[in-house]
């Protein structure tokens, strides 16, 4: 049976999505009135405020852990579940760079569009150059660009080995890479956050999702790097820059821990 808290959840994301999505759309003309500086500020504000905006409905509370890197930033952070960029966009002003697949996603496409991902097919290296001219865009404009370069979310029981390829970016950009970790924790008496939280197993979105949205409160806790890394070729900057995330992380519990509701 369908919980009430999960009905009242959904209507609310619902609300609340719609209205973020009418304001961006009313206010995109004036990127046509030379004022695409200001459009521009008024998308990010309204993806933030999306993104926080869905942090109070479903009760998650975001933690920090060290200084977020100013933009412009080329920023890695472990990937757990869809969550991960409810809470990155909460926290910092960036877009992300996701494999093209994921724009191909129902919902879950729609909704990375929307909020400005960049999209680049892993397989083709001259997709690689043309997303180049759109990160370095993207690091012009004042913003960061994130990056999940393990390529799937996971159950949180370690850091997978990061894919090199779109690590090519920071190089090409003489970008530093700056990363992070995430972890999820949920109340006693709810599903572990590896069950209710991360997403993985390939797992249908339409079947995760209730089961996130019944846990009363979820903490989630980013922990940022203190020093970007810098290498001199993408595969040197994966691998430390896998060795940073990794060294920061603590696995997603299996029994649940004791949270604060």
């Amino acid at each position: 049976m369908v919980s009430a808290r999960i009905v009242l959840r959904l209507a609310a994301l619902s609300v609340l999505t719609l209205v973020v999505f009418t304001g961006w759309v009313l206010t995109r003309p004036l990127g046509l009135l030379s004022m695409k500086k200001w459009s521009a500020r008024t998308h990010r504000c309204f993806v933030r405020a999306w993104a926080r905006g869905i942090a109070w409905i479903v009760n998650i509370r975001i933690g920090m852990l060290g200084k977020p890197p100013a933009p412009p930033f080329f920023l890695v952070v472990n990937h757990l579940s869809y969550v991960d960029v409810v809470v990155l966009l909460a926290c910092v002003d960036g877009v992300f760079l996701a494999n093209s697949g994921v724009a191909r996603w129902p919902v879950l496409g729609f909704l990375a569009r929307a909020t400005g991902t960049l999209f680049v097919d892993r397989e083709r290296r001259s997709d690689l150059v043309r997303v180049l001219g759109e990160v370095e865009r993207t690091l012009a404009s004042g913003r960061g660009v994130i990056l999940f370069p393990e390529g799937t979310s996971s159950k949180g029981e370690e850091v997978r080995p990061f894919k090199p390829s779109l690590f090519e970016v920071a190089i090409r950009t003489e970008m530093p890479v700056s990363y992070a970790t995430l972890r999820y924790e949920t109340p006693a008496g709810s599903l572990p956050a590896r069950d209710a939280v991360c997403w993985w197993a390939n797992e249908p979105f339409a079947r995760h999702l209730p089961r996130f949205l019944a846990l009363p409160s979820v903490r989630a806790t980013i922990a940022f790097g203190d020093e970007p890394i810098v290498a001199g070729d993408r595969k040197s900057l994966a691998r430390q820059a896998h060795d940073a995330v990794a060294a920061r992380f603590e696995p997603v519990a299996v029994e649940v821990a004791s949270c604060a509701r």
